[in-house]
C-alpha cells in the first residue's frame, strides 16, 4: 500500500528573489530539520525565477502543514502570498 503523503504548495510574492536573502538560511534549516525527522520527503522551488514552492510532507493529516508554515521564516516575513495543502494519492 502506498504511503499517505500531502503536498504543501506556496505562492510567493513576485519579488521573492530580491527579498529572501535574510530569511533563506532559516527556511532551508527548517526544510532540512523536517527532512531529517522524516516528516518531509522532498522540497523545492518552482519556476525560474521561483514563483512558488512545493513540499512533499509525510504526515497523517493536513493540519501538520500549519505547523510547518508557522515555523517558516519565509511565511513570517510575508514572502508567501498564499498556501494550500493537497493529499497526494501516490500510485508508484
Amino acid at each position: 500500500m502506498p504511503e499517505k503523503l500531502h503536498i504543501l504548495f506556496y505562492d510567493y510574492v513576485p519579488d521573492l528573489v530580491e527579498r529572501r536573502a535574510p530569511h533563506r538560511d532559516g527556511h532551508l534549516a527548517l526544510i532540512h530539520r523536517w527532512h531529517e525527522e522524516g516528516r518531509l520527503v522532498m522540497a523545492g522551488a518552482l519556476g525560474d525565477p521561483p514563483h512558488s514552492g512545493a513540499f512533499v510532507l509525510r504526515i497523517g493529516d493536513a493540519s501538520a502543514a500549519d505547523e510547518f508554515v508557522a515555523q517558516d521564516p519565509y511565511a513570517e516575513a510575508g514572502l508567501v502570498k498564499s498556501w494550500r495543502v493537497e493529499p497526494w494519492n501516490v500510485v508508484t
